[in-house]
């Protein structure tokens, strides 16, 4: 399986902190936006992920993050002048997609809860079709949103309806087998000339091939499109990590308890932060063990 996160975009409800800086590239508490979908697909078991970024943004990202060899993984990048849609991430990525199944994660989507590692693995086995992730919202006018059956089998979706007739939101997270190419390839763009992922799930929706994993109470799914937005996130993640004293989407930490670095290795990443509370955190892994 491959890995895409889509990190393009102008931020513009973020302005004036975007005017300047991607906001994926932001901080959210102790690291940066991008941090939190990336520890998903690593979380998914995915060593080769595709970051789609806007042109003026690449070197900052390489800076970050470099070609992934430090975590185990790789990293390639195209870009996308502008945004055309969520699906356009499949026609931008065709060649890096090839005959693999792909997990799609947005950029400002933060996932966070009890067993996402069990719950991403369940939906990567899943071989024929795709697996769409609902979450339970308020205000579901502002989301794609799926309505389900009596068994939370999804019967419609429809993208930010005026009048809702569920309040079960799809997120930012999306697993599909390899059909997904051709089904972008074939999309028109929308009345907001965009090529929509709703579209996508439809496609899959009318062939019988989607499955949709609800995630339950309990389980936090945060959208970072706005500063309240930011602002909520930072201070979930903040609570949780100085309650738990560990890290939430420490994509260091990811890499060596999947197995991908060693102890040598993260012991490299830790003291090149070694001044930062971060790189202290790092330093201590090996005493906590995995």
């Amino acid at each position: 399986m491959k890995g895409i996160i889509l990190a393009g975009g102008a931020g513009s409800r973020l302005k004036p902190m975007t005017t300047a800086v991607n906001k994926h590239l932001l901080s959210v508490y102790d690291k940066p936006l991008i941090f939190y979908p990336l520890a998903t697909v690593m979380l998914s078991g995915v060593r080769e992920i595709l970051l789609i970024v806007r042109p003026e943004d690449e070197a900052s990202y390489r800076k970050l993050l470099g070609d992934g060899t430090a975590l185990g993984i790789r990293f390639e990048y195209l870009l996308q002048d502008q945004p055309r849609g969520i699906a356009e991430a499949f026609l931008i990525g065709r060649d890096f997609i090839g005959d693999d199944h792909v997990v799609l994660a947005l950029g400002d989507n933060i996932f966070f809860g009890h067993a996402l590692r069990s719950i991403l693995n369940e939906a990567r086995a899943y071989q024929e079709g795709a697996t769409i992730f609902c979450y339970r919202v308020s205000d579901p006018e502002r989301f794609g949103v799926a309505m389900l059956d009596a068994q939370d089998r999804v019967v419609d979706l429809i993208e930010k309806p005026k009048e809702p007739k569920s309040n079960y939101a799809v997120t930012g997270l999306y697993f599909y087998d390899p059909s997904v190419v051709r089904i972008a390839a074939g999309l028109k763009p929308s009345a907001r000339g965009e090529l929509e992922i709703t579209d996508v799930n439809r496609q899959y929706l009318a062939e019988g091939r989607l499955k949709c994993r609800i995630l339950e109470r309990g389980f936090a799914w945060l959208d970072t499109g706005t500063p309240d937005a930011m602002l909520d996130a930072a201070n979930y993640i903040a609570t949780i990590e100085r309650r738990q004293g560990l890290k939430i989407a420490c994509i260091e930490e990811i890499a060596w308890r999947q197995g991908w670095i060693d102890d040598a290795g993260l012991a490299r990443l830790a003291k090149a932060q070694s001044n930062t509370e971060y790189g202290r955190y790092l330093a201590e892994l090996p005493k906590i063990g995995k």
